[in-house]
């Protein structure tokens, strides 16, 4: 059966697209067949190998040509401002019936076993008119992952991110805690953030500098997807 995951975070810079991309890596060694979308991004530049969506495709076996990457990232924004700002710096916005419509597209075709769905920024970040990124999540209709981290506030910032989700009655796969520069403890926070939630709350310790940090990570895919009675 198709899976759709949403990644969302608590805010911009805890390491979303990594986990976006650490997922793909681990389904696609398992033999999977992965789609991977992150239908808008801010601060972005074709100049840039590090991209979000390069780092995608990256972990899809794809190059990140050009061509690719408006494949998988139709609005690309160059001012690393939340997408809404960003997109009316550049005369233009931002639709959330297109974007629904574009990943809706992704996730009914017959190409792909998972489909792994890349927010920008956090879960109330703005990105078209009074739209928020809880706004996709909620038309979506897939399950979410948060990412969030472990610096000081971030247990705060998680609850706050829960609730916003849960007020959508959008379905939680679990919680990572992607550990941060500035780390008050890893451990420490998730298991702060599993006192509030029955969902998985995974630990991701700070990887190594590499151009495919998902062959280093701990396993994520596994635990999360076999919480929902699917398994690997």
């Amino acid at each position: 059966m198709k899976q759709a995951i949403f990644v969302t975070a608590v805010g911009t810079e805890v390491g979303k697209t990594l986990v976006a991309a650490i997922l793909c890596g681990q389904l696609r060694m398992r033999g999977e067949r992965v789609c991977a979308l992150k239908p808008i991004a801010s601060g972005f530049s074709f100049d840039d190998p590090a991209s979000d969506p390069a780092l995608l495709l990256r972990a899809l076996g794809r190059a990140a040509s050009p061509e690719a990457i408006a494949s998988i990232t139709p609005w690309r924004l160059a001012a690393p401002l939340a997408p809404d700002r960003a997109a009316a710096l550049e005369g233009r916005s931002i639709a959330l019936g297109e974007v629904v419509g574009f990943c809706h597209n992704i996730m009914n075709n017959n190409e792909c076993d998972y489909v792994i769905i890349e927010g920008a920024g956090g879960v109330m970040s703005p990105f078209a008119a009074g739209c928020t990124m809880l706004d996709l999540a909620r038309m979506l209709g897939c399950p979410a992952l948060l990412v969030t981290g472990s610096y000081l506030g971030a247990i705060s910032h998680t609850l706050t991110a829960l609730r916003a989700l849960a007020s959508e009655s959008v379905v939680l796969l679990g919680v990572i805690v992607s550990e941060s520069a500035a780390s008050v403890g890893l451990a420490e926070t998730a298991a702060a953030i599993r006192q509030y939630t029955a969902v998985p709350v995974l630990e991701l310790p700070r990887l190594a500098p590499g151009v495919e940090p998902w062959r280093q990570a701990p396993e994520l895919a596994r635990p999360l997807l076999e919480s929902r009675g699917t398994r690997l």
